[in-house]
């Protein structure tokens, strides 16, 4: 096998483990890199990206198995293979569920250590190649509407920078898959793209997700943790749902984007990183800063280059395309057959508005075409609601206006039918119905049991 692949990184606390890895791994042409923990390996690795990673489960400080976690949940995505001399079956399990492709325990057979090895390397040799070929068909950026090809200009434009992005545009128009082709149009596209839902996770641990927290530093903290810029060094980080930021953690934020360092929670040494930052939003961040719970001069940091994503009701045009991607997507999936969509069922679905976007047409298409085996498909009238969601809210939906129903009643019904519809656009998923509504979640789940008991 060729010296010309990224080197494979050894991380281990014992020298001799050490040594006896690098002339095995060398001796078959290999580059190596030896590494005496799993913090050395944190900033050694941010120049060159490994092919593969040879783990020690014991290390000091952060463990082999915790780096992995760390790494699995920034989406940082290199072939680990772990070394043990205390293999044990639950130990063994755990590295395998979070996505290791092999488990040795010491002493282990420098044969098929090598050949995992190997295997590793060709494996993460053809996924960049795979990626240097572009997305992949089930994240591509499909259309041809004018509106589309704006936004695919202005990936491409930016793409070429390292500006900061902030992308807008509502839930389900496929934000991230912007985040994705800007990244891997970039010069940083051989680094980390690691993706962060600032809105999935506790405001209480939202500063530790993100800068890493030392050991003792507030209750629970019972080891250093690396956070996602770390992680994401060299590379981009993708803050989705930035709007939803706690006030503290802004600032931290702003401190990042003005002078490219920080500091762990519970830390004193400053941390400088090279990373490009990409932000989403779905809300009117203009609206959250007169509200007083963004900050502006955060806003005006992350607004330097915006791409505002269109809803799907303003790219109707791009509806055919994306159905025959869905159908062939999930229909392939499943097995079956996938043929062509009748002219009856396309019209159907271009007069709807899709308020869930490119979201809710795709799970539309999904529930509709696994296991359908026609050459040519038509829509089950139940998969897309009746009533276009788009339609006025003017009381047609609930009691007719007379001098005997009372105004709550009528604001009631209107208010049922618009959850209905929020319910069905996100899936019902209640947190983004939530979020999408204006309302808490505890408000809005009060609402759906007020109305399921009147119902029922």
């Amino acid at each position: 096998m060729s010296g010309t692949y990224p080197p494979v990184y050894v991380v281990d606390d014992d020298t001799s483990v050490r040594e006896s890895l690098a002339r095995l791994f060398r001796s078959a042409g290999l580059p190596v890199v030896t590494l005496a923990s799993a913090q050395e390996f944190l900033v050694r690795s941010r120049t060159d990206e490994p092919s593969c990673l040879v783990l020690d489960v014991k290390l000091p400080g952060l463990s082999g198995l915790d780096l992995q976690e760390e790494l699995a949940k920034a989406n940082v995505q290199i072939p680990i293979i772990f070394l043990t001399g205390y293999g044990d079956i639950p130990m063994s399990v755990r590295a395998m569920k979070s996505g290791a492709l092999e488990f040795f325990t010491k002493p282990f057979d420098d044969e098929a250590l090598l050949a995992a090895v190997q295997q590793a390397i060709a494996r993460s040799h053809n996924a960049t190649n795979k990626r240097k070929r572009g997305a992949s068909s089930s994240e591509a950026l499909i259309g041809g509407s004018a509106v589309i090809k704006a936004v695919l200009k202005r990936v491409s434009m930016v793409a070429r920078t390292d500006s900061t992005v902030l992308i807008l545009g509502e839930t389900g128009t496929g934000k991230e898959l912007v985040a994705r082709a800007i990244h891997a149009r970039s010069r940083r596209s051989e680094r980390p793209l690691v993706s962060v839902n600032c809105a999935a996770i506790q405001q209480s641990l939202i500063a530790s997700e993100l800068f890493g927290h030392e050991k003792g530093s507030f209750t629970g903290a019972l080891q250093q943790r690396v956070g996602r810029f770390e992680l994401a060094d060299g590379g981009t980080i993708f803050l989705d749902e930035i709007g939803e930021l706690p006030a503290e953690t802004q600032v931290a934020l702003l401190r990042v984007l003005q002078e490219r360092e920080f500091q762990r929670v519970g830390g004193n040494q400053t941390i400088r990183v090279d990373v490009r930052v990409i932000a989403a939003t779905n809300r009117d961040l203009k609206a959250v800063i007169a509200a007083g719970t963004f900050r502006s001069d955060l806003f005006y940091r992350l607004n330097v280059v915006p791409i505002h994503v269109p809803p799907l009701r303003e790219r109707k045009e791009d509806i055919p395309l994306l159905v025959e991607h869905f159908v062939r997507l999930h229909a392939n999936g499943a097995e079956s057959r996938s043929g062509s969509v009748d002219a009856n069922t396309m019209g159907t679905l271009q007069r709807y508005s899709w308020p869930g976007n490119i979201r809710e047409l795709q799970n539309v298409i999904e529930r509709w075409a696994i296991g359908y085996g026609a050459e040519e498909l038509s829509l089950d009238e139940s998969a897309v609601p009746a009533q276009p969601a788009d339609a006025p809210l003017d009381g047609s939906a609930g009691p007719e206006l007379s001098g005997t129903v009372k105004l709550h009643e009528h604001v009631e019904a209107l208010e049922r039918k618009l959850i209905q519809r929020t319910m069905i656009a996100v899936g019902g998923n209640r947190s983004e119905a939530a979020r999408r509504l204006g309302v808490s979640r505890g408000s809005l789940l009060e609402r759906l049991k007020k109305y399921q008991s009147m119902t029922g």
